[in-house]
């Protein structure tokens, strides 16, 4: 909400939303419940960008941590929705 009434959006405007890639569903859909075009750019995403993206890991601490982190966007996709801030569960790009 601080946001669009930074920015003060026209009809018509698209706007550039850059923020990390793991919360951009949720800043999609806070946005286009503002009634923000936006055109999502992620960035910051959690990879190596080289063949370690495809290995598999065997370490039981490395599974917990990315279900840690899955398991919070999961709850705060449904808070938000539950909560009023956006008008999906799962915002589309």
């Amino acid at each position: 909400m601080f946001t669009r009434d930074l920015i003060k959006p026209k009809p018509g405007e698209t706007w550039l939303l850059v923020t990390s890639a793991w919360h951009m569903p949720r800043s999609v859909g806070i946005f286009r419940r503002l009634g923000i075009d936006v055109i999502p750019y992620p960035v910051a995403y959690r990879t190596f960008g080289n063949e370690r993206d495809f290995w598999v890991s065997t370490s039981v601490i490395d599974k917990v941590i990315m279900l840690d982190s899955g398991v919070r966007e999961w709850a705060g996709l449904l808070a938000y929705r539950l909560a009023g801030k956006t008008d999906a569960l799962f915002p589309a790009p």
